[in-house]
């Protein structure tokens, strides 16, 4: 009688289905007409459905979009958490005077339209949320704390970044591959990184590496040329890791 009381307790109570690029919320993020046409022209090359998925985004979460540029992934965070969730685009202003006018403007336009986003302008060595976030999400930008010009004390920014994430978040890492063994001068030169460098410097700040995707993986790229070479632009091999803040 126990067993089957048992077993009837879990049929009741199932687990929480997969969150895959087809998950509704997803689908309807990707499609949302408050996308602009700009974006949509870029989903092919960026697989915002799989990468969304693979973070784990789910209605009501806390995300960060960390460095957002345009705010490419913010829109789709926006429309992804729902009226529920909340979503912080985190702006440094080093990361701003690279974006441009026109980046900012974008964000800020984003903030208007979708309540649940707001911009929030630190510096690398203040970055702070309101809250503890589920998510922390980054593209094409952790080298960016490599470059020489900025001179970042960038384990503070990870154990920053460690910190405003609640006990089993998840950091998602996306970035131009450097070739294996590349010194981290090459976010200077080319604008890449080794993958190697980005999972030894998380993990020593006390992150665990919690899954990859080669869903934005190209074999064709030699890893030789800048990524805002012509020949690239737009198709470079980039590595997507999964890191989890451990509970």
């Amino acid at each position: 009688a126990l067993a089957a009381s048992f077993s009837l307790a879990c049929a009741s109570h199932p687990s929480a289905p997969a969150i895959t690029a087809t998950s509704p919320h997803i689908v309807a993020a990707v499609a949302s007409t408050t996308r602009p046409e700009a974006d949509r022209a870029r989903d092919a090359a960026r697989k915002p459905a799989e990468m969304l998925a693979f973070a784990g985004i789910t209605p009501g979460q806390r995300v960060a979009d960390f460095i957002p540029g345009g705010g490419y992934f913010t829109r789709l965070f926006a429309e992804a958490v729902g009226p529920s969730g909340k979503v912080f685009a985190l702006l440094p202003p080093a990361s701003a005077s690279r974006t441009g006018a026109e980046g900012q403007v974008a964000l800020e336009a984003i903030a208007k339209q979708h309540a649940n986003v707001s911009l929030v302008q630190q510096s690398f060595t203040t970055l702070t949320v309101p809250e503890p976030m589920d998510v922390i999400f980054t593209a094409q930008n952790y080298h960016d704390l490599h470059l020489a010009r900025l001179n970042l004390d960038w384990a503070q920014v990870n154990r920053q970044i460690f910190a405003a994430l609640k006990p089993g978040g998840v950091y998602l890492v996306i970035d131009h591959s450097a070739r294996a063994g590349s010194e981290v001068g090459v976010a200077d030169t080319l604008h890449r990184i080794d993958p190697a460098i980005v999972k030894s410097e998380l993990a020593a700040a006390g992150f665990v590496l919690d899954g990859e995707s080669s869903a934005l993986r190209n074999p064709a790229d030699t890893l030789l040329l800048g990524v805002f070479d012509p020949a690239i632009r737009g198709s470079t091999d980039q590595f997507v890791l999964r890191f989890r803040k451990p509970k």
